[in-house]
């Protein structure tokens, strides 16, 4: 038997328990011999456990007749109605009744959501996207954009008024269940717009820290799913991606920026909410998703594996939270203690996929909104409906995505998602400390993405000026439904794009495999590094294992026990998706 052979062996072993200890269901619970159930989420499975006449949110798939016989037959109360889905309510037992129905494959809870300028236009070098490169005589020049005539949904706690966004919002809609207002209640939703598209003039005489949005140019549509409080449900957020998809044509809606999240329940071939985004996507709309803040417990220790849904959806751009460290220079840029890191759960996949700054981002403040209110140490200056805060999050490094994208698909409109995919990850610095499950293809690079999607792939990496420093790109891609990893530590996860390979990838990007990390020109640098070191950055010098798979021991410099998930426990959210503590790093 051969090294990799061996390896692969012990891998499928490996793997096999953990799939045994992370595909909870009813079924699970049972012997082998009882009737087939229907798979249930992991919050549902707990709710079966507590015998309780309390009921949950339960989403429901089939037809809307065949769902209103269900409902009738169980004695059950529809609160919702989706698109080829609907939501119940049902306690212990009558969750247990639906289950062995043989028509249902699955049900999954109605999760309850939460949203997960300073030196960020430099540092992502959106200041150069926009300003463009004249070319000598003409040749070679790669025009200036701002985002202009791109739809950006905002699918959020809503936009209130401010000064920065005077005519930026083309659209507003609410599908907070009971409640139509559009305004923004909680202020994270209007902080995120102004990420995104915000006009820097208003600021001028109020504060030099806000420097406008990646994309002032684009037109921002106000999709509300967060109440007052910053919460809401998953069902809303399929209705809300819904009425977008539909919308598309007539608003011009390239971009979906979720800065919202759950802890992810169950795999994502059926969360709810993951499918959607997949529709999202397969309609052409470049979805940019947090990838949560559960980088870390409230006491202090590493998290990994905590990627947010719909964070760990394949189709989705994830994006995890950088800090800067108020420089635009990379070479002191650091990934977010609070950032998820990958894997996923259930799926293994490796996430995020690039990374952008969330750390004390200076954006717009709504007006009486809840957030400053709740904390006045993030009120940086202004009044009224001109005042501006900061907030931690990748909900803050999402929108810096979203914006990015605006920009690629303003100077290059016939840009498909995949191909912006590829823009992104390719144009990025990678982060070697952080490794791809703490910073994805790295650091995002606007001007190399912008450069990418202009000219296309080459079979060599480009080098760009960052804060008056020469970056190099990572010239890496991937799409993951959780094979990556395992292929990687099996020595059969990279692939080379020559400079013949390169330029076909990019115009036809299914020519690219799930599983592979791909990367641009035959000597690049990323497949030298070891493969749990290339995973895992400075992680992997806290364990001994060759591999590092789910659940591995670890323990960080300091002697603390690296977690894993929400320390197997559903219900606790060790981080919310938005950090709003003044010291949050």
């Amino acid at each position: 038997m051969t090294e990799l052979t061996k390896l692969m062996s012990r891998l499928r072993i490996r793997t096999a328990v953990v799939v045994a200890l992370l595909a909870t269901s009813v079924l699970g619970l049972r012997g082998a011999n009882e009737p087939r159930r229907a798979h249930l989420s992991s919050d549902l499975v707990a709710h079966v456990a507590q015998h309780t006449k309390a009921r949950a949110r339960v989403i429901v798939r089939g037809s809307e007749a065949g769902l209103d016989a269900l409902a009738a037959r169980h004695r059950l109360q529809i609160v919702a109605h989706l698109s080829g889905a609907a939501v119940v309510l049902a306690n212990s037992a009558e969750l247990e009744a639906l289950s062995a129905e043989s028509a249902i494959d699955n049900l999954s809870g109605d999760a309850v959501v939460r949203p997960s300028m300073s030196v960020s236009n430099q540092s992502t070098a959106a200041d150069q996207t926009r300003a463009g490169k004249p070319g000598l005589l003409g040749i070679g020049a790669i025009p200036g954009v701002n985002g202009q005539g791109i739809g950006v949904a905002v699918v959020d706690s809503g936009i209130a008024g401010h000064s920065a966004l005077a005519n930026k919002v083309v659209a507003n809609i609410s599908f907070v269940s009971g409640d139509s207002s559009v305004n923004d209640g909680f202020g994270h939703g209007t902080h995120v717009a102004g990420i995104i598209a915000g006009n820097a003039g208003s600021a001028k005489n109020v504060t030099s820290l806000y420097t406008g949005g990646i994309a002032p140019g684009v037109q921002l549509v106000n999709v509300r799913v967060l109440g007052n409080d910053g919460s809401g449900h998953v069902s809303d957020v399929i209705n809300a991606l819904e009425w977008v998809i539909a919308h598309k044509q007539q608003y011009n809606i390239r971009v979906i920026n979720l800065s919202l999240g759950h802890p992810v329940m169950e795999s994502c071939t059926t969360d709810p909410l993951c499918q959607e985004v997949g529709k999202a996507v397969q309609a052409g709309i470049v979805v940019a998703a947090a990838a949560g803040n559960y980088g870390m417990s409230a006491d202090g220790k590493t998290i990994l594996g905590g990627i947010a849904s719909p964070g760990n959806s394949p189709y989705a751009i994830t994006v995890g939270a950088l800090n800067t460290w108020s420089t635009v220079a990379r070479t002191d840029d650091t990934v977010a203690t609070f950032s998820s890191r990958g894997p996923t759960a259930y799926d293994l996949a490796v996430k995020p996929d690039v990374a952008a700054p969330g750390v004390k981002i200076i954006s717009l403040q709504a007006n009486n909104s809840l957030l400053p209110t709740l904390y006045p140490t993030i009120h940086v200056a202004g009044t009224g409906t001109n005042a501006y805060m900061y907030l931690s999050g990748s909900s803050m490094a999402a929108p810096m995505v979203s914006g990015g994208v605006a920009l690629l698909l303003q100077g290059t409109p016939g840009l498909t998602p995949s191909q912006v995919k590829l823009a992104v990850q390719n144009g990025a610095t990678f982060m070697a400390d952080a490794g791809l499950m703490g910073g994805g293809a790295g650091s995002v690079n606007f001007w190399a993405s912008r450069k990418i999607a202009a000219n296309g792939l080459t079979g060599s990496l480009l080098n760009t000026v960052v804060g008056g420093l020469a970056t190099t790109t990572s010239g890496a891609s991937f799409w993951d439904a959780g094979t990556l990893g395992f292929r990687l530590y099996g020595g059969l996860g990279i692939r080379l794009l020559s400079a013949l390979e390169a330029p076909l990838v990019w115009l036809n990007p299914s020519l690219l495999h799930y599983g592979d990390l791909n990367l641009i020109g035959l000597t690049n640098p990323l497949a030298s590094i070891q493969p749990k070191r290339l995973q895992y950055g400075g992680l992997a010098a806290y364990c001994d294992y060759e591999t590092i798979l789910w659940g591995t021991s670890m323990r960080d410099a300091s002697g603390q026990t690296i977690l894993w998930g929400t320390s197997g426990n559903d219900e606790t959210i060790l981080w919310g998706t938005t950090a709003t503590s003044p010291d949050a790093r």
